[in-house]
């Protein structure tokens, strides 16, 4: 193996039907117009020497080490400035351009430290090789003139240190935080010599720098380099995988010395990325090799008992047998699982394989339950699938973008710098959030609305869009007739032009002003290309699949699906959402969203796994969680997810946790489930891990093992021999044996194959004989369904009400730095920026109840308490307030409560009524939980964390 190279074009390359013929070096090359002479000449693999230039910023011409020559043109021009033109005669290598290049450098040595050989980027540094390529001897100039070499490292950031000693003030980590990042957080200050990169005139940490990696990433020298690669060298191999946080996707080169990961480099190929990143995808990895980790396998009798320590065959043989025994007890369905987004879709099919033909029922179910499950139903239900309906890219063509219940910046960071970066072009934006997220006001970026509603009254909100768009003519009445059922058009039009739906009307409820809801409808009907983007503000409602079917229905009546720019886009919040869905974790349907009662679905299943199954569908999460405070529901294998931390009223998971008789998990850490289990399972880290992912745009990407899983066994094999121990023998070598049988099971994965992926690099479902080499935009010439269908969406309040004991409402949602629940992300440098949960409040119910910032605060609704500290914020609204869910000892569902979405039990985070005091101590249940905490890593050998 050997590190991976891509190559460096120099200047972004272009796309033009145009073609330009010119020649370079006596060779003949045909390029699109506008391409750079520069990139003309990497075509033909004539690298011309560059310092300022890289293919992922627009040039510059600051260097001047890539001048040329060109027949009939006087000087020496920059080639990345310059573009290609047809019959251009260019010459890259003359004595002329040897001695200005050697000159250029020579300045650039003159005020640079000559300690390369112990220099971090020694081996990969643009300097030095530019240097060798214009054969730098000796330095005219010498080295006792004025320098820079005096100046002070800047090491406040945790991952990654700035020496301005090294810096040639390229501009290039300037131009990446602006055009690829979109923050703007570098500058450079002084002028001439004085000239140097600053993060705003404070320190890096200090400043309004996201860590995303791009000025890393960008620079030519050791001026900003990785702390690891400062600690450990340079890689000297390197694979290809793809990240295991949010539904972006972004592919990643692992650039290895032997088993350790030196640093994470984001992939220019990667579709989904294309070469960027954030904090957390590049830098922080560091839990896979936490020493957290739980590398043994553990049992127990009950709870109470300590964790043993145990060989892999005594654990898998020991959970098997107690479910066995609780199957034989209490009945066929008293057993189940819960499978993971956070784990490969090889991984997730087997477990939902293992609950069909082993366990012989559909008790299974997944975590996506608990964000995105209204996405499947609401899309599958207007449109016919259950996915959104572009590629990432699309939004480079929206003219006008409706974020709803999504906060990109924080949530999906790599996919909002291209949104920003569109919206810098000029398409114009639409923000519908209760709280005021970056994306309505930030530098170079403004919302043209924000429709601030109350939490809880989207469905209201989304028919008062539509009603102006039917009563004011707005409809795109061709693409109706052509591609929309009719009849249920008409049904859906005139309820939606009733007047209890207009922008006055459903003012009372949310809160937004008639003259802001009508002018947003008219811009998005008519502005052009119209994207809708959404996130868990709209499905963890109690009409999250009623707000879906609202947002499908003013797509298609505005003609906004189907072509590139426009769409219903979900963005998923965990690595495999959408892919835990594709794979059949629901209780109700096989892979392919194909429901078990279906005869002709079931016996090709049947046909190939030799077991027939039941065709009543099985318990969702919730029902297990009665049904074991019942009686009736005991045996429950959990994989890779955190559900007494995840999920709602954690007060009910617990007690639904601790009448069960044999809880098995599977995971990397002891988390908060662990501490109800009878077996631990050690669980792998995505470096530790081959197969697939598929992302919110329905890309499926390759996940490939850099390191030897640390308990032995990868995750697919644990569950197989789970499998044969209970008596149904599974037969895998690889997980690509498992992918083919996907395929085969799988209409819209037929065509999906290790080897296609190896070869294409990534591709987007359906992929099949129709498309052979995926889908990028769904919907184009029909819906999947056939004629697009019109849902009624008939707005019902929720019933989490406010009231005098409880007169706030509790709104919870995602920070930048952290993941879902923390339990990757906290073991990581990523706390320096959010070391706990904080509670959001506007300042006027905080000057109400005498609140400041930093004050410990009480946090009470009806299901439970919980305290932490406040902050003041005019990010809120009068009467909302707003927590993250990230930190175990926060416990921020202990507040939640049980209502959920009336299609799919997805639950109802966003709207829980609380009230809000001071007080002086942590709550009772944080008490207690920190207790068992400490008690539970002390039993498995492990100290608490200093954080924690």
């Amino acid at each position: 193996m050997s590190l991976i190279k891509e190559i460096d074009y120099g200047t972004p390359i272009r796309v033009s039907e145009k073609q330009v013929t010119l020649t370079i070096d006596g060779e003949t090359v045909s390029v699109p117009a506008g391409t750079s002479v520069m990139a003309a000449a990497m075509s033909l693999g004539t690298k011309i020497p560059k310092l300022c230039a890289t293919d992922s910023l627009e040039p510059f011409g600051s260097c001047r080490l890539c001048l040329v020559e060109i027949e009939g043109r006087r000087g020496t021009p920059a080639s990345c400035t310059t573009p290609a033109e047809e019959g251009m005669v260019v010459r890259t290598q003359t004595d002329n351009l040897a001695k200005l290049r050697k000159g250029v450098m020579e300045l650039y040595i003159s005020d640079h430290p000559l300690d390369c050989l112990t220099c971090s980027a020694n081996g990969d540094c643009e300097l030095q090789d530019m240097a060798g390529a214009v054969g730098l001897r000796e330095v005219r100039y010498g080295y006792e003139g004025e320098n820079h070499f005096a100046d002070a490292k800047d090491t406040s950031n945790p991952y990654f240190t700035y020496d301005p000693t090294k810096c040639i003030v390229c501009n290039r980590c300037v131009r990446a935080c602006e055009e690829v990042q979109g923050t703007f957080a570098l500058t450079i200050t002084g002028r001439g010599f004085d000239s140097r990169v600053s993060p705003g005139g404070t320190d890096f940490l200090g400043s309004e720098c996201v860590s995303c990696g791009a000025c890393v990433q960008a620079c030519p020298t050791a001026t900003l380099i990785e702390n690891t690669v400062i600690e450990h060298g340079q890689a000297e191999h390197s694979k290809v995988t793809t990240c295991a946080y949010c539904g972006v996707g972004c592919s990643f080169k692992a650039e290895m010395q032997g088993d350790r990961v030196v640093r994470m480099v984001p992939y220019k190929d990667g579709k989904a990325n294309e070469g960027h990143s954030c904090v957390k995808g590049r830098f922080a990895w560091g839990y896979a090799t936490h020493k957290d980790r739980i590398t043994k396998p553990m049992i127990r009798a009950k709870i109470s008992d300590p964790w043993r320590e145990v060989s892999w065959e005594e654990a898998i043989r020991h959970a098997a047998s107690e479910f066995k025994r609780i199957q034989a007890k209490y009945g066929r369905e008293s057993v189940g699982a819960i499978t993971s987004s956070r784990c490969t879709n090889e991984e997730v099919f087997l477990v939902q394989k293992l609950v069909r033909a082993a366990m012989r029922n559909n008790n299974v179910d997944t975590c996506a339950r608990v964000c995105h499950s209204p996405t499947g139903y609401g899309l599958k239900t207007t449109l016919g699938t259950s996915a959104g309906t572009q590629d990432f890219k699309s939004v480079e063509k929206s003219d006008v973008i409706l974020v709803i219940g999504a906060n990109p910046t924080d949530g999906h960071p790599v996919f909002a710098s291209r949104m920003k970066k569109r919206l810098r072009q000029g398409a114009r934006l639409i923000v519908a959030d209760p709280r005021r997220i970056d994306l309505v006001k930030s530098p170079h970026v403004k919302a043209d609305y924000h429709l601030q509603l109350k939490p809880g009254t989207n469905v209201a909100l989304i028919n008062a869009i539509a009603h102006v768009v039917v009563t004011e003519g707005l409809i795109d009445e061709a693409y109706v007739r052509e591609r929309c059922d009719l009849t249920d058009f008409e049904v859906w039009a005139r309820f939606i032009a009733e007047e209890r739906n207009s922008p006055e009307a459903t003012e009372e409820f949310t809160g937004v002003a008639a003259a802001d809801v009508r002018a947003a409808a008219r811009l998005y009907a008519t502005g052009g290309n119209g994207a809708i983007y959404y996130g868990l503000g709209v499905t963890e409602h109690s009409q999250g699949s009623t707000m879906v079917m609202g947002m499908a229905n003013l797509a298609m009546a505005t003609g906004n699906i189907g072509r590139e720019g426009v769409g219903v886009n979900p963005l998923r919040g965990q690595n495999n959402v959408q892919g835990s869905c594709d794979m059949g974790s629901f209780p109700h349907e096989l892979s392919g969203y194909r429901h078990v009662e279906d005869d002709a679905t079931r016996q090709m299943f049947e046909t190939l796994w030799g077991r027939a199954l039941d065709a009543e569908p099985g318990l969702r999460i919730p029902n297990m969680f009665d049904q074991a405070i019942d009686g009736t529901f005991l045996g429950l294998y959990c994989q890779g997810e955190d559900i007494a931390q995840s999920d709602p009223n954690t007060q009910h998971v617990t007690a639904a946790l601790s009448a069960m008789e044999c809880v098995v998990v599977q995971d990397l850490f002891l988390n908060e489930t662990a501490k109800y289990a009878h077996v631990f399972l050690p669980g792998a880290s995505f470096l530790e891990k081959d197969g697939t992912f598929t992302n919110a745009e329905r890309r499926i990407n390759r996940v490939r093992q850099v390191m030897a899983p640390m308990a032995g066994k990868s995750e697919w094999e644990v569950t197989s021999e789970l499998s044969a121990a209970l008596g149904y023998p599974m037969s895998y070598t690889h997980p690509s044996e498992i992918m083919d049988e996907i395929a085969k099971l799988t209409p819209t994965f037929a065509g999906v194959s290790y080897e296609k992926l190896d070869e294409l690099g990534s591709v987007q479902w359906p992929c099949n004989d129709k498309a052979p080499t995926g889908t990028v935009l769904m919907h184009v010439d029909r819906f999947v369904r056939g004629k697009g269908r019109f849902m009624i969406t008939e707005f019902v309040p929720t019933e989490e009400r406010t009231g005098p004991r409880f007169p706030l409402i509790l709104t919870t949602g995602r920070i930048l730095s952290q993941y879902n629940v923390g339990a990757q992300t906290r073991r990581t440098a990523n706390s320096t920026w959010h070391a706990e949960d904080v509670l959001e409040i506007h300042p006027f119910d905080a000057e109400n109840r005498g609140i400041k910032t930093g004050d410990l605060v009480a946090l009470t609704s009806r299901s439970g308490d919980i305290s932490l500290r406040a902050e003041v914020s005019e990010r809120m609204q009068p009467g909302v307030v707003y927590t993250t869910f990230h930190h175990a000892d926060t416990g921020a569902n202990v507040i939640t409560t049980d209502y959920s979405d009336w299609a799919t039990n997805c639950p109802e985070y966003k709207v829980t009524a609380v009230e809000v005091r001071r007080t002086n101590h942590y709550s009772q249940w944080q008490e207690q939980n920190r207790e068992e905490s400490v008690l539970l890593r002390l039993i498995a050998g492990k100290m608490p964390e200093a954080a924690e």
